[in-house]
């Protein structure tokens, strides 16, 4: 990381501070570039770069990956009402994601998995569902390849007080 000062020679008013990152990755180098009107006494270069910026940069991901990806961005519909319906689902499916992510999807490949991946690879897929009394049974295709995955993310999620929320079981009358 390098600290400088710059200024160019005619699109710029005045001079400011630099940020430099060299990164050298194989075959290639990777000059990085940040320029800021934070002080040294603010943040110095290597954390502003990785706390700061790296930090807006992903936030700025998430916002895409909502957008494109959980269709945020579909608001085709002739009444304001169901456009506000539709970014309400996606608001919800992000946030059902996110913690999909945080809680059940550490400790496996898909822990830094984007959106699509987790909905075709973990959600989007054919299972047989059998509920009984006490059990939820999931059945797999022998050729699904995630099932041991699957195992792991349902015991993950199963350790956090919110799956939980009734001390003693509970059964749903019928009448």
């Amino acid at each position: 990381f390098r600290d400088f000062r710059y200024r160019t020679r005619k699109s710029w008013s005045c001079e400011r501070r630099v940020i430099g990152k060299a990164e050298y990755l194989p075959g290639k180098a990777n000059p990085r570039f940040v320029v800021t009107s934070l002080s040294t006494r603010d943040a110095d270069a290597k954390r502003l770069y990785e706390e700061l910026y790296c930090a807006r940069g992903e936030m700025e991901n998430r916002i895409k990956e909502q957008q494109l990806r959980l269709f945020a961005d579909r608001t085709s519909c002739a009444t304001l009402r169901a456009n506000q319906l539709r970014l309400y689902f996606s608001s919800f499916a992000y946030v059902l994601l996110h913690g999909l992510r945080r809680l059940g999807l550490t400790g496996t490949a898909f822990a830094k998995a984007q959106s699509t991946t987790i909905r075709l690879k973990l959600l989007k897929i054919g299972a047989r569902l059998r509920l009984t009394a006490r059990k939820v049974w999931l059945s797999f295709s022998e050729a699904y390849p995630y099932a041991s995955d699957i195992a792991q993310i349902l015991a993950n999620l199963k350790q956090h007080p919110a799956c939980h929320p009734l001390d003693k079981p509970y059964y749903i009358r019928q009448r």
